[in-house]
């Protein structure tokens, strides 16, 4: 299979090292100082292509890849407030696009276990919850795609919340969610229920980019498969 790489910073490098360690081959590779060569001539030369570029660059960059008619996969966050024309060019394409807010199976099963503890912890009001995430001083966006994700999956099980803010808050009705940025952390989520009396908390932490990595990967090859349509990590797993 032959892959494009969008964006090739350390998660792009890593993409790349997996990609290889698993048979397949990148024959084109676009980052800032060669953004020109991602045209439809050199797309067309790939069955699909990987996107982990930055906010400002990710719209423009998906819609390259489907006017070209190349199946993409795109892990750069904070850009979503166009998924929906996004969702609309790859209908209007017949295209294939699949995003995630963190491809790693196992944030990825950290979200469904987050989920499900909302759901139980529903009737108990003298819990109050409160999300933290912690990452590398070089990431961009706070919060963190997978920390709103988690967000998102605490305030469909419980009605006390009614929305999520960065930062601390007093307002019951809010969920507070923390971003921290420190030295070279890969991640960390944790999702912690307090009350008066004790407390119940999940974390996950990653290790490396390795995990996010091989999710997007193996995310690829799952697309290159699938008819026509728009694919998430539920799809996948």
């Amino acid at each position: 299979m032959k892959f494009a790489i969008i964006g090739y910073g350390k998660m792009g490098r890593e993409i790349h090292r997996i990609i290889e360690s698993r048979g397949g081959e990148v024959v084109l590779i676009i980052d800032k100082d060669n953004a020109e060569d991602m045209s439809v001539q050199n797309l067309q030369k790939v069955d699909v292509a990987i996107e982990f570029s930055t906010p400002d660059t990710a719209y423009s960059n998906i819609v390259k890849c489907l006017e070209a008619g190349v199946p993409m996969v795109c892990g750069t966050t904070a850009w979503l407030e166009r998924l929906s024309e996004v969702e609309e060019l790859c209908k209007a394409k017949n295209g294939k696009f699949f995003y995630a807010s963190n491809y790693s199976i196992g944030v990825n099963l950290f979200f469904k276990i987050n989920a499900e503890l909302a759901k139980l912890m529903q009737p108990f009001e003298q819990y109050d919850v409160t999300v933290e995430e912690v990452h590398h001083t070089q990431k961009k966006d706070a919060p963190s795609g997978t920390a709103i994700t988690i967000a998102e999956g605490i305030l469909e099980g419980i009605s006390r919340k009614q929305e999520w803010v960065l930062g601390d808050t007093c307002d019951a009705g809010k969920l507070g969610v923390a971003a921290i940025r420190r030295s070279i952390v890969p991640g960390t989520h944790t999702v912690t229920w307090e009350s008066e009396v004790d407390t119940i908390e999940i974390q996950h932490t990653a290790k490396s980019r390795a995990g996010f990595a091989l999710g997007a990967v193996v995310a690829a090859e799952f697309l290159v498969k699938q008819p026509s349509g728009i694919y998430s990590m539920n799809d996948l797993l």
